[in-house]
């Protein structure tokens, strides 16, 4: 089984550049990019006192706490479904 090609992008997150590698095309390699730099932008805005790390840090805490909301409310849509389907 042959690897999915892997695609190179420049984006900027939060005023630096970076070089993002993957699989995923890279308009939605540069969406990511542009979703992170914007929550660290809306957390710097509410908390001017931040450095960066810590700004990266609370961008990350948020974005798991995001993902573990999802994931739970799948289960209960699948559950949901299970229970219709009889």
């Amino acid at each position: 089984m042959t690897e999915p090609e892997k695609i190179r992008v420049a984006v900027e997150i939060y005023g630096q550049t970076y070089q993002m590698v993957g699989t995923e095309s890279s308009s939605h390699m540069r969406l990511v990019a542009s979703l992170v730099d914007d929550m660290m932008r809306d957390i710097s805005s509410k908390n001017r006192s931040l450095d960066t790390t810590k700004i990266a840090v609370l961008t990350a805490v948020n974005t798991v706490n995001d993902a573990i909301k999802l994931k739970e409310r799948i289960e209960e849509l699948e559950n949901e479904l299970k229970l219709l389907k009889g």
